[in-house]
C-alpha cells in the first residue's frame, strides 16, 4: 500500500468575507494510499465533512490542491469532472439521503452506472452482482427502500456506491445510525469488499473505537486542522495531542485499549 492514490496539499476552506469569514479547513494536508482505509476522526464541526466534500469536488476549496492518482483534479470541470467522478463515490450516514423512496432498488443502484456509460443489459447485470456482493438477494432489485430494514438499506447504499467499481469511496459516518449489532455486520462487509476489490476508503466518524478496528491509519481533526495522524494502535494507545487524549477519555472504558 505504498502508492499514493489521493494527496491533499494545504487545503483551506473559508466561508463568508472580511471579518465575518469562517475558516472551516486550515491548510489541511494528507495522503491516502491505494487500497488502505484512512479513518478521519473528530467531533461535529471539526471539519471532517467539509474536507470530504472538498475531496469529492462537491465544493471548491478556497486554496490548496487535490491530486488523484498523480493528477491535479482541483480545477476539473465539465466532462473531465464527470469522468473523474466515476472513480469516486460516497456513502452517506443515512441511506435515505441517497435512496429515493420513489425508485426501485434497481433504479437507485443503476444511477451511477448510467452516468458511467453502462448499457441497459450491463446495468442490469451489474445491479444484481452488486446486490449479491453486499449479501442481498437478486429479487431485492424490484423492491423499494421502505421494504428494507435500516441495515439492509445501508447495504443497498453501499451496493450503489460500489456498482461502478470506484477506486475511492468516502464513508461518511456509515454506521452511526444503525444498531450496534448491525454496525458490526456493515463494518465486516466493508472490510470484505476492500479485500475483494482493493477499493480505497476515507472513513469519517466521531468514534475512535470504530476506526481502531477498521482503519490502517487514523487522522484526527480539530477546528479545521489535522492535529494528529498515525496507525490506529498509535493513536489509541499513545495519543500525543491533548485533543486526541480528550477524545479517548470520553470513550466508554469498554472500548479503550
Amino acid at each position: 500500500m505504498s502508492e499514493i492514490l489521493l494527496r491533499v496539499n494545504g487545503l483551506t476552506q473559508r466561508f463568508g468575507h472580511g471579518e465575518h469569514a469562517v475558516t472551516a479547513l486550515d491548510h489541511v494536508s494528507l495522503d491516502i494510499r491505494r487500497g488502505e482505509t484512512l479513518g478521519l476522526v473528530g467531533e461535529s464541526g471539526s471539519g471532517k465533512s467539509t474536507l470530504a466534500r472538498a475531496i469529492l469536488l462537491l465544493r471548491r476549496p478556497t486554496s490548496g490542491s487535490i491530486e488523484f492518482d498523480g493528477t491535479d483534479v482541483t480545477g476539473l470541470r465539465g466532462r473531465a469532472l464527470r469522468q473523474h467522478r466515476r472513480r469516486v463515490q460516497l456513502v452517506f450516514q443515512d441511506p435515505n439521503d441517497s435512496l429515493d423512496p420513489r425508485f426501485t432498488i434497481e433504479r437507485s443502484i443503476a444511477e451511477p452506472l448510467v452516468a458511467a456509460g453502462y448499457g441497459r443489459a450491463d446495468r442490469r447485470r451489474r445491479v444484481i452482482e452488486s446486490l449479491e456482493q453486499v449479501g442481498l438477494p437478486s429479487d431485492a432489485a424490484v423492491r423499494y427502500p421502505h421494504e428494507f430494514s435500516g441495515g439492509q438499506r445501508q447495504r443497498v447504499a453501499i451496493a450503489r456506491a460500489m456498482a461502478a467499481k470506484p477506486e475511492f469511496v468516502v464513508l461518511d459516518e456509515p454506521t452511526s445510525a444503525l444498531d450496534v449489532s448491525v454496525q458490526a455486520q456493515v463494518l465486516n462487509l466493508l472490510v470484505r469488499l476492500q479485500e475483494e476489490t482493493g477499493v480505497t476508503y476515507l472513513f469519517i466518524t466521531h468514534n475512535l473505537s470504530v476506526v481502531h478496528h477498521l482503519a490502517h491509519r487514523v487522522a484526527v481533526m480539530h477546528d479545521g486542522r489535522l492535529v494528529e495522524e498515525g496507525t490506529g494502535e498509535q493513536v489509541m494507545t499513545a495519543p500525543e495531542h491533548p485533543y486526541t487524549q480528550g477524545l479517548l477519555e470520553s470513550m466508554p472504558v469498554l472500548y479503550r485499549t
